[in-house]
């Protein structure tokens, strides 16, 4: 009976347990979720969507319908290192009231903007460049007024944004933009890289909603509120969701060798005068990842160094391509190769998952694989959090290679993209003698707080130096080339899983021979000359050093200079200038604008760099942080107010289908812990309860 007794209690107290333990797991299994859903990163804003089709908004708020894209074409002109492109969007509005249109476009992070013009039905109006918030009111007066306008606005350094003010029932509008880049040049192979899409950004924790210092601060309530709403469409299946056509002409100045698509299908013309016009094979395509295009000169016709030259307002300015000496294979494997402390970094965030990280990992093998027992090495991969193989940097031993290859191998893709922890963790400001320490960081970069991390890689470099590469089909190409940039190390892109081992070996290559350090620059006739950067960076094995000046004259021989191991190394080169360099002025003046921001974000004279920054815009005509080019019409054509419009656009490839940022603080797998130990932590308690409840009743049973 005693034993019937005691069964029986157990199943009612295992019972009481259990009901208890669901009744709490649920409690806090909803709390949990609750949680995440508000700890979820910040919803996509639409500056962080990419070119798009054209959205009116209806009377429900929130739900918008497709005008649809007419026509989406780049025409870009490269004359030698320099590229002319000419950006034409239009749009038609098939409704019976009258709209205004805001749209998003990514653009190279060292375009220069430099032209608006806008066609509505037989009406062309050319932009004028303004400070940010005289042009910003001077569209919404427009607006007010009943007059056509259209603004173009800096949001990032790459990223630009588009209203158009009383696009009128069934009018087709159709807006220009100009800019212009200079070309990457790295291992005899040009590079144009035309962006077409933006991967989602990941707004931290910690970092507030409005995370972008470059923001107009009078915009008005309605159109900051469209500007965070979410832009992206999920796949349509019968159409394209944004059609985009792209034509390159190349006038290189020299015989080219072989040209190449990289990404897309095209048609390549080479033509009788040297010419070579690229096509796309298809008359359109999604825009949803990055054309790029390479070419190589012929064989012989490389220089060793070119400047291109403009006169403007009675100054010189130019642009100067040094390229490191070339090297044979014999001459390459006789290098000294100096021992290296190498960290990789691997973001496993959830907008890896796919193809990103399939890519990632073959790169992490890439890198293993060529270590050797003279390097010490260590790898760690970051998402909500950071974790490192090992606690310190390790030799490259048989053993310690085999099991960062087998570590890499179970990496998955989930949680947010807190790359603060894992830069800190990385860039610990400590040096191992005799070794050169250098970071490798493989990301997308979809992270919305850029200048926080700018400044934590600057202020904790030390003597490291930081590699970044680009990984999925459309990285943060502006951020990423920054970092390196701040980090006296280079980006390399990654656009394609059949790239990598390419791509890898070049850059581990390029990394592993003696760099030329503490790189000068002597100008002809010793006049004074304001180059960007200012400082010199590294030069590495395969890739040139481009430097942007300006001075009362530029000719004559000019003499680079720098550390080679522990030796002096010099060369003197006579460039031919380009008789045809239109742009020049405003590539320097783009780069100067560009040192002046990373002045600020290092924490300088605000205020000091803000005016300097509007005083070169001014003068160049260019869009910037505290500039926009604006156009208004001057015969109004519309009453009463127009109804707002929304971009939205193709999801980058590769991205999994979906728009939505993982959660960070929070995720499934901690919920379903915590509901776990909730059930485990009720019948602890209920236990506990019951010998409370029944002073001797263990003993009464015995009775």
């Amino acid at each position: 009976m005693a034993k019937r007794h005691a069964a029986g209690d157990f199943i009612v107290l295992g019972a009481r347990a259990l009901v208890s333990g669901i009744a709490v797991a649920v409690v806090l299994g909803f709390a949990a979720m609750v949680l995440a859903q508000n700890a979820q990163a910040a919803p996509v804003k639409i500056a962080d969507a990419h070119t798009g089709e054209l959205l009116l908004q209806t009377a429900t708020p929130g739900e918008y319908t497709v005008a649809p894209t007419v026509e989406t074409e780049a025409a870009i002109q490269v004359t030698g290192m320099i590229a002319r492109t000419r950006l034409t969007q239009s749009f038609h509005n098939p409704g019976t009231e009258a709209v205004e249109g805001i749209y998003v476009f990514p653009l190279p992070e060292n375009a220069a903007v430099d032209h608006l013009s806008m066609r509505i039905g037989e009406r062309e109006i050319e932009g004028v460049i303004q400070e940010k918030d005289a042009a910003r009111k001077t569209y919404e007066q427009a607006k007010t007024d009943g007059r056509k306008a259209a603004l173009v606005e800096q949001r990032r350094p790459n990223l630009f944004t588009n209203s158009v003010a009383h696009i009128g029932p069934g009018e087709m509008v159709r807006v220009t933009i100009e800019y212009q880049q200079t070309l990457a040049y790295d291992n005899g192979r040009y590079r144009l890289r035309f962006p077409l899409a933006i991967t989602p950004r990941y707004v931290p924790a910690a970092a507030p909603v409005e995370a972008l210092p470059d923001d107009p601060k009078t915009v008005d309530a309605a159109s900051a509120e469209a500007l965070l709403q979410p832009a992206f469409a999920q796949e349509s299946g019968s159409y394209l969701v944004n059609p985009v056509d792209i034509a390159v002409a190349i006038d290189a100045g020299m015989p080219l060798g072989d040209v190449a698509s990289t990404y897309h299908d095209a048609k390549i013309d080479k033509r009788a005068d040297g010419r070579v016009v690229v096509s796309l094979a298809k008359d359109q395509e999604e825009a949803d990842h990055d054309f790029e295009l390479t070419w190589t000169v012929a064989p012989g016709s490389a220089p060793q160094a070119a400047l291109f030259t403009e006169t403007l307002g009675g100054k010189d300015y130019g642009l100067l391509m040094v390229v490191p000496p070339a090297m044979d294979p014999i001459q390459k494997a006789a290098l000294d190769r100096v021992p290296r402390e190498t960290v990789l970094i691997v973001d496993t965030s959830g907008s890896m998952q796919g193809v990103s990280l399939d890519q990632a990992k073959a790169a992490l093998r890439e890198a293993l694989n060529r270590l050797t027992e003279r390097d010490r090495f260590n790898v760690l991969e970051f998402n909500s959090v950071t974790r490192p193989l090992w606690p310190k940097a390790l030799p490259a031993t048989p053993a310690n290679l085999a099991a960062a290859l087998d570590w890499v191998g179970k990496l998955q893709a989930d949680g947010g993209t807190e790359m603060a922890p894992a830069l800190t963790f990385a860039l610990d400001g400590t040096e191992t003698p005799g070794y050169l320490r250098q970071v490798v960081f493989m990301t997308d970069g979809g992270v919305s707080n850029e200048d926080e991390l700018l400044k934590l890689i600057a202020a904790r470099l030390g003597r490291s130096r930081l590699f970044t590469v680009g990984i999925g089909s459309a990285p943060n190409a502006h951020f990423m080339t920054k970092a390196a940039q701040f980090g006296r190390g280079t980006f390399t892109y990654i656009g394609d899983v059949r790239e990598v081992h390419e791509k890898m070996a070049k850059l581990l290559e390029k990394i592993e021979a003696p760099v030329l350090q503490d790189v000068s620059i002597r100008w002809a006739d010793g006049s004074p000359v304001e180059t960007y950067p200012d400082r010199v960076p590294d030069l590495y094995l395969g890739e040139p050093v481009v430097v942007a000046a300006s001075a009362a004259r530029l000719a004559g021989t000019v003499v680079v200079s720098g550390t080679r191991g522990n030796q002096p190394w010099s060369v003197a080169l006579t460039p031919i200038p380009s008789p045809d360099a239109s742009g020049v002025g405003a590539l320097w003046a783009r780069a100067k604008i560009a040192a002046l921001m990373d002045a600020m974000r290092r924490g300088g004279d605000t205020d000091g760099y803000r005016r300097e920054v509007i005083d070169v815009a001014l003068a160049h005509h260019l869009v910037s942080a505290y500039t926009s080019l604006v156009a208004v019409d001057v015969t109004p054509t519309a009453t009463g107010p127009s109804k707002r419009a929304i971009v939205k656009a193709a999801l980058p490839r590769g991205t999994g289908g979906t728009a939505s940022i993982p959660q960070t603080d929070t995720p499934a797998t901690l919920e379903l812990l915590l509901g776990l130990l909730a059930l485990g932590a009720a019948a602890v308690v209920a236990t506990i309860g019951r010998s409370a409840t029944r002073p001797c009743g263990g003993q009464e049973g015995l009775a």
